[in-house]
């Protein structure tokens, strides 16, 4: 049995070498480039022929999809370029593949704010990505795609940790944060909802203690506060922008004066 480890990518030139230095073990690497503007396509060549891009980016699970259509492994590892899989995930892998179809569950572990977060909700942050090529897909979600499992195939753990380098910085933090808070936003208008700031402030101090008090965030020390207060911003950011969307008026339009 074969495996191919498939990456969608844009602008990941500062993560992509480590990334795919772990991979090397893999049957078959896929990058999917949706348009980068770095040199992201030029160090994939350097691990891989199998290279493509696609700049019509229609959300996350489309592009996903995209790129699992470009396998030719008996099965799938979906991998992000932050992200680094460790040599007992490898072996894990390995062994898996020699068993039944499955959908394979991992633990990802991550790293913010120069230090591995192991409570706060983080961790064990369980991810399916491991899945036979054809059996299982991705849903075409614009943000939080999810793993599609209609033929109903077990789902199992594998053991080792997958790395997850999630944020260089605060200013990153922050802009991957704006990022899903348009994207949530634009699907759930899209839907015919509406947004509150209310929802906004209840949602958002909920996530506070969720995180902080209830998942154990005060053992990740400063880093655990500091997720917390940003977490509970970035969920009220999100409604705050479905209020906008829904709730408010276009600014006047002065050539009409």
């Amino acid at each position: 049995m074969s495996v191919a480890a498939v990456l969608i990518v844009k602008n990941e030139e500062a993560n992509l070498r480590a990334c795919l230095e772990t991979l090397r073990w893999a049957d078959e690497i896929v990058v999917l480039d949706a348009g980068s503007e770095d040199a992201s396509c030029e160090i994939a060549r350097e691990y891989t022929d199998k290279v493509a891009v696609n700049a019509d980016w229609q959300g996350f699970g489309v592009q996903r999809q995209r790129a699992e259509a470009l396998v030719e492994s008996d099965w799938i590892l979906m991998v992000d370029a932050d992200e680094r899989v460790t040599p007992e995930l490898r072996d894990s892998i390995r062994a898996a593949m020699a068993g039944e179809p499955a959908i394979h569950t991992l633990a990802r572990l991550s790293w913010c704010f120069g230090d591995f977060i192991r409570h706060s909700g983080w961790y064990p942050d369980r991810v399916a990505r491991l899945y036979p090529r054809g059996k299982a897909g991705y849903d075409a979600a614009l943000v939080h795609e999810k793993l599609q499992n209609p033929a109903g195939l077990p789902v199992k753990l594998l053991q080792g940790d997958l790395l997850h380098y999630t944020y260089r910085d605060l200013r990153h933090y922050l802009e991957k944060s704006a990022h899903y808070a348009q994207a949530w936003a634009e699907q759930r208008a899209a839907r015919g909802k509406r947004g509150s700031l209310s929802a906004g402030v209840v949602h958002g101090l909920g996530c506070f203690l969720r995180m902080y008090l209830l998942r154990a965030g005060f053992l990740d020390g400063r880093q655990g506060l500091l997720l917390a207060l940003l977490s509970a911003h970035s969920t009220f950011a999100k409604y705050a922008d479905l209020w906008i969307r829904t709730r408010t008026s276009p600014p006047p339009d002065d050539s009409a004066a």
